[in-house]
């Protein structure tokens, strides 16, 4: 069976290819019309030159010129002399257009939309080509009848035939009016994608997963791969909203507490006539115990003032996360944008 290789271009295009056994990913990525820079195929000049962010391999002979002890001690390695072990995902430093590639066209057929609540939808589809993508990462949605599209986060596991998205009911949104009052099963929508640097990374530490309203989305696919594959290091999770209504999908998150012994989590709702037991903001709950004095792996998805808010309280705590990823994105539609502060 061939492996995955997650190509994840500089413009935030993410590829993925298949690798036959003993193959060399730089021949796998030509063979799929991917041309990855390089100057030789013989580990000689360093051009195809990338890093391995997750996956196990073997490097063949190579320059020192070309990849020298250390890198390869800190995981670079030359695509023409890399024989994956099993799944990889890799940074190339160039872009995917530099490549000779573009993010990949799908079509989907509309399942259902099923409102989560008066604010969100569950947006169901069923794919004609399966797509590969990384956990938390999105594609650009068209919206059937017009021109537009709007970049969407999983919320399904990668390489399902059926996908899922949570979407938020926006009052004039081109989205929102298209699924509120026109959306049919059998509809055709387009996927552009995968793209995004906010992605699951490998689990070394404790993680602490932020989600704000929608911004839960990335996350429950995250944590379908986490359950599928297990986790030993502890993932606690805050999930935000402003009203009681806005929680969602609260059974697919006990379910994966059931699924995933080292996952627990907390809802916290804004709105102060709230009768829920947690009011106030994400940030008026995440505690110094939560960083685990630094030892700690941060994934923040939500609005951009949440983003703002968390980043602050945390460097407040005087505490600083080995990683901290997170992405925001813009109630009104607006793309979103994945950063990562290491």
């Amino acid at each position: 069976m061939p492996y995955k290789i997650a190509l994840n271009f500089e413009d935030g295009i993410t590829r993925v290819i298949d690798c036959c056994t003993g193959e060399r990913v730089a021949d796998a990525a030509f063979r799929q019309k991917i041309n990855i820079p390089m100057d030789c195929r013989d580990g000689v000049c360093g051009t195809c030159k990338c890093f391995c962010e997750e996956g196990d391999y073997e490097m063949a002979a190579h320059l020192d010129e070309a990849l020298t002890i250390e890198e390869e001690q800190q995981r670079y390695v030359l695509t023409c002399q890399m024989t994956p072990r099993s799944d990889c995902v890799l940074q190339v430093p160039t872009t995917s257009l530099a490549c000779k590639t573009a993010a990949a066209v799908y079509e989907a057929e509309v399942i259902e939309v099923k409102p989560a609540s008066e604010t969100t939808f569950i947006f169901n589809l069923a794919l004609q080509q399966r797509i590969e993508f990384l956990p938390g990462q999105y594609v650009n949605v068209s919206v059937p009848g017009t021109r537009h599209t709007r970049p969407y986060s999983f919320s399904s596991p990668s390489g399902a035939a059926a996908i899922s998205f949570l979407i938020r009911n926006l009052p004039g949104g081109v989205m929102s009016g298209y699924l509120a009052e026109r959306a049919a099963p059998g509809d055709i929508v387009e996927l552009t994608g995968p793209m995004g640097a906010f992605y699951l990374r490998p689990v070394m530490r404790p993680l602490l997963l932020l989600a704000g309203g929608t911004g839960l989305a990335p996350f429950l696919s995250m944590l379908e791969e986490l359950a599928k594959r297990g986790a030993e290091q502890s993932v606690r999770m805050y999930y935000g909203v402003t009203r009681d209504d806005d929680l969602v999908e609260l059974s697919r998150l006990e379910a994966f507490s059931q699924r995933l012994a080292t996952f627990s989590f907390e809802t916290i709702v804004a709105d102060p006539y709230s009768p829920h037991p947690r009011k106030g903001f994400v940030t008026d709950h995440i505690v110094a115990d939560d960083l685990n004095l630094g030892d700690v792996d941060v994934y923040l998805c939500g609005p951009p003032p949440m983003v703002e808010a968390v980043r602050n309280h945390i460097a407040k705590l005087g505490i600083s996360p080995r990683n901290f990823y997170f992405e925001k994105f813009n109630p009104a539609d607006a793309a979103s944008t994945a950063e990562e502060i290491a």
